[in-house]
């Protein structure tokens, strides 16, 4: 087994990935770990650039997340929301001017405004993300996927429309179904400098427990990602986001079935066999571990739902070991 400090990486997006990280820093040393980190759900609102995965992230790690919520900043005020309810009754029919149903509290627009700024002076989001991690305190590196932009597009099944994967998320509240996912840009996009350095270059590769589809999915849709993955595929170890057949936040398992998937640990490890040569599943699903197997991926059997910091710094710990790394 290798031990040292050597760069851990981890593929990851949303809220699941910003608990391993947290959970992962009590076993290794935060500034050892690189979060390539998912972009596909960025959206611009207001005029200002919105990078969710990466700010959830950042905040979580910087224990300024609000935890009720599970996004933003806590102890937040909403005042410029608020605010924008008086142009409602004048806003032109047509008109995105002013949107309310993505609420941004008045902390969490200084990110934004920040990002927003720097992007237009030239800087790359690469930049941006690793000023604003240091401007919150962070020893781990985050990483964009890309500096160019890609989007996710989520088709409705019911609707036969095409939204923005936010519009999906937060303006429908992820409560209809899907009938396909696709990533706008992704055949142009590069992966960033930084990201290959994470995927190709660091002791081990996690695939955090986020969202399959639309949180790994984009990354996985650049050109090269899976090929990097698939030949290191020995060193790379997959946390299953679905626990008992269901996602613990989001829609995952409802997606999972919606685009023809299996929601269960079986149905990731299919997703995740040819990038990732063991699948880290809760002992709920122990009985499934034999299926598991038979799709590809080792079974690693450990508590996975981190309802405390001892939980999920043995998640951490059993994590690494699959690839053969002590912690």
């Amino acid at each position: 087994m290798t031990t040292s400090f050597g760069t851990i990486g981890v593929v990851c997006g949303g809220v699941g990935a910003a608990r391993f990280l947290r959970a992962l820093a009590g076993v290794h040393p935060a500034a050892a770990t690189v979060g390539v980190v998912n972009t596909g759900d960025d959206t611009v609102l207001h005029g200002l650039s919105i990078s969710p995965d990466l700010d959830t992230i950042t905040y979580t790690l910087a224990g300024a997340i609000d935890p009720e919520r599970g996004w933003g900043l806590r102890d937040e005020s909403w005042r410029a929301m608020e605010a924008l309810a008086r142009f409602t009754a004048v806003r032109p029919d047509g008109s995105a001017a002013a949107p309310t149903w993505f609420n941004l509290g008045d902390q969490d627009l200084a990110t934004h405004f920040y990002r927003t700024a720097r992007l237009r002076e030239g800087a790359t989001l690469t930049e941006v993300t690793d000023e604003v991690r240091r401007a919150f305190g962070l020893e781990q590196r985050l990483v964009p996927m890309s500096d160019q932009r890609v989007t996710t597009v989520v088709s409705l099944a019911d609707e036969g429309i095409d939204v923005s994967f936010q519009e999906y998320f937060v303006q429908r509240r992820h409560g209809v179904p899907v009938s396909a996912v696709r990533f706008d840009g992704a055949d142009t996009a590069l992966l960033t400098a930084a990201a290959r350095a994470a995927i190709n270059d660091s002791e081990v590769v996690v695939i955090a427990p986020s969202n399959p589809l639309v949180s790994i999915g984009p990354v996985r849709a650049l050109a090269d990602v899976d090929q990097l993955l698939g030949r290191r595929r020995d060193t790379v170890v997959a946390i299953s986001p679905i626990v008992g057949g269901a996602a613990l936040k989001g829609p995952a398992d409802r997606m999972l079935v919606e685009l023809g998937h299996e929601p269960s640990v079986v149905g990731v490890a299919r997703l995740y066999a040819p990038i990732a040569s063991a699948l880290v599943i809760d002992p709920v699903d122990e009985p499934l571990a034999a299926q598991v197997e038979a799709a590809g991926m080792r079974a690693i059997v450990t508590p996975s739902i981190m309802i405390s910091p001892e939980v999920g710094h043995e998640l951490a710990r059993r994590t690494l070991a699959a690839a053969g790394f002590t912690a």
